[in-house]
């Protein structure tokens, strides 16, 4: 049995005739009427009772048309389903972010998706870069909201420069270098809390790229997974930081977030997806977030 049995049967039965459903469906009366008979033959049952004036259905044929008319509503909404995931309109979103960006104000985009796409379910998982990437590769994300790809990833994944982070000397309120700007000469007697380079890379490497440059290599006291435990580490006097800026960091309000005079003191914050896993709802959210982070970094 298939679709077209039951679109001729549906037809048949409404329009009470061979010939006449023939010339709504615009196929031949004989190709109606046998597929009809091939379907009374396959199911076993007579659906029509058939006279030279009149075709009717019998009291079985009446039920089934019932249940081919629900069949093809489905056939119908499944098609409809699927053109619209097509172009992106309904379907499930996970997005991989991380605590610790400026730019991308996530309430506010997730947001404004959600209002201009309400058919779209939106998962968020917090994550660090370092593992947004294989996730990316897996498919267990579909947009990662990251710092810039470390070498072995970036052929397998593509990225698009969101912002460009400024990173900041975090000392206490009364240290000699704030407010700043600081030259990173004046810090390098100091104990140093890192954030750890298995969790970002790119922002453990700045760290030791800017030390050299200033002539110095950092001597490290500690070493932590998140950002707020190094904020922690240096309110309880273990050494300074260095960190790209973000607001939640600035609620510390007994520490100092010093500028730093190099001119290179910065992070890359990227938006990164699989092109292999690509598709028009990922395409939909990255031209959003595009729109978003230029609004933001205009305010």
């Amino acid at each position: 049995m298939e679709l077209r049995h039951l679109r001729y049967l549906v037809a048949t039965a409404e329009q009470g005739s061979f010939s006449a459903a023939a010339r709504r469906l615009h196929v031949a009366q004989s190709a109606i009427s046998e597929q009809l008979a091939d379907l009374e033959q396959e199911i076993g049952v007579q659906l029509f009772t058939r006279s030279s004036r009149k075709t009717s259905l019998t009291v079985a044929g009446e039920l089934f048309l019932d249940e081919a008319r629900r069949i093809l509503a489905n056939a119908e909404n499944a098609i409809d389903i699927a053109r619209r995931a097509d172009r992106g309109e309904i379907g499930t979103l996970r997005i991989g972010f991380f605590a610790g960006s400026i730019v991308v104000d996530f309430p506010r985009l997730i947001s404004t998706f959600r209002n201009q796409h309400p058919g779209i379910r939106l998962s968020l998982v917090e994550m660090p870069p370092a593992r947004q990437w294989p996730a990316l590769v897996r498919g267990e994300i579909d947009i990662g909201f990251s710092r810039r790809l470390e070498p072995e990833f970036r052929s397998e994944l593509a990225s698009e420069l969101i912002h460009q982070d400024p990173i900041v000397a975090i000392v206490p309120k009364g240290h000699p270098v704030a407010p700043g700007p600081v030259d990173l000469r004046d810090l390098a007697h100091e104990p140093f809390v890192l954030s750890s380079r298995d969790v970002s890379p790119s922002v453990f490497d700045k760290v030791i790229e800017l030390c050299a440059e200033a002539g110095f290599s950092p001597r490290i006291a500690s070493i932590s997974s998140v950002w707020s435990s190094v904020v922690l580490m240096v309110q309880a006097g273990e050494g300074v930081a260095l960190l790209p800026l973000n607001q939640q960091q600035t609620r510390a309000r007994d520490l100092a977030f010093c500028p730093l005079k190099a001119k290179n003191a910065f992070v890359e914050f990227v938006m990164v997806w699989s092109p292999h896993h690509d598709n028009d709802l990922n395409r939909n959210f990255r031209k959003l977030a595009r729109i978003h982070a230029a609004s933001k970094l205009r305010t």
